[in-house]
């Protein structure tokens, strides 16, 4: 019955998240979770919130949530605006501060969504190749445009974008909104936070699913000057006005004060995804750089899809990319535990 249908409607493409099998003993290494769960502080602030007060409606306004955020961040609660889950901020941002009549620019390898949320809000869009390495050439964003939107580190490459070079592109950039989206900047990256006092046009998107552990929480934020969070608030209060539940601001409060908890799930994935690279090189993989919870690796002798389909059949489940076809070889893999990682590369010992 699609004849019902709007004109926008028929011409999506819809984002597909990654596989949420409900295998037993699965080992699942495709959808960039953390391995380890969030703070217990996190666990004692979501019971908390199951009372009585649950009939009201929460915070509109996320006020403590962004109070801690800001703390954390240096900046004011003026500039940090909070929603569900990046994607939602992401979303917003589109609508706010990235449709205008010039297309705006992404990498042609990339978050998938992106390309998804331009055909919803009808922008126009042009993919900027990666260079023969998968690296982001600040040089190919020199040009006019209606705004600039990229993840460091990038995904599903996992490679970063210096952030020397990301100043060249603000500073070559002053009448386009820049969107770093920072989803995996806590795994080995610098954030451009600090970047934000100097550049008006400036917004950093974050999550609290990859690095906090809190992808069941769905919280995701931005930081900008005044200006762009009053933009994005404009469109937050015409499509939702309580984005984030009570258990959602307690959670994600709590898990953003306990920083010793975070520094330490993050630096044990680090340590990992080390170990993880120089087991894989050793069995003939090429693994690019990464600053992020996963890596993307191909072999020589390996096709992608085979060899995503054959880990499956061991109940390990990696990510695999069809298109582009510069990507079709490699998989992304994400970094689990010390023992998931060791039953990878069991089975790639076997099967490679």
């Amino acid at each position: 019955m699609s004849r019902y249908w709007s004109a926008v409607v028929h011409g999506l493409t819809p984002y597909v998240p990654g596989e949420q099998p409900k295998l037993a003993n699965l080992v699942k290494l495709n959808t960039n979770e953390n391995p380890y769960g969030p703070s217990p502080k996190v666990i004692e602030a979501v019971r908390a919130e199951a009372a009585d007060t649950l009939r009201l409606y929460p915070d509109p306004n996320s006020d403590r949530l962004r109070a801690g955020i800001a703390a954390y961040h240096g900046v004011t609660p003026e500039q940090v605006f909070v929603g569900n889950g990046s994607d939602e901020v992401l979303a917003h941002a589109f609508m706010a501060l990235l449709k205008h009549e010039r297309a705006i620019l992404f990498p042609d390898i990339t978050y998938s969504f992106y390309p998804v949320y331009c055909g919803l809000y009808e922008i126009g869009h042009r993919a900027v190749p990666l260079t023969e390495s998968f690296e982001i050439r600040v040089d190919d964003y020199l040009t006019p445009n209606g705004g600039i939107i990229f993840p460091n580190p990038n995904a599903p490459t996992g490679r970063l974008l210096a952030l020397g070079e990301i100043e060249r592109l603000l500073a070559g950039n002053p009448d386009s909104v820049v969107v770093i989206d920072e989803a995996y900047i806590d795994f080995g990256g610098d954030s451009a936070v600090g970047l934000v006092a100097r550049y008006p046009q400036l917004l950093v998107t974050r999550t609290l699913s990859k690095s906090h552990a809190l992808a069941g929480l769905r919280v995701g934020y931005a930081i900008g000057q005044p200006h762009l969070v009053e933009a994005l608030n404009r469109v937050k209060d015409s499509f939702n006005s309580y984005p984030l539940d009570r258990f959602a601001q307690a959670g994600a409060l709590a898990s953003i004060e306990d920083r010793a908890y975070f520094e330490s799930i993050c630096a044990k994935v680090v340590r990992t995804r080390t170990r993880l690279v120089e087991e894989m090189e050793a069995l003939g993989f090429e693994v690019l750089p990464s600053g992020a919870n996963f890596i993307f690796a191909r072999h020589p002798a390996q096709d992608g899809a085979a060899l995503a389909a054959a880990l499956r059949d061991r109940s390990i489940i990696v990510r695999h990319f069809r298109n582009p076809a510069r990507i079709a070889p490699f998989l992304r893999v994400t970094v689990g535990t010390d023992a998931q990682c060791d039953a990878l590369v069991a089975a790639l010992k076997a099967l490679c």
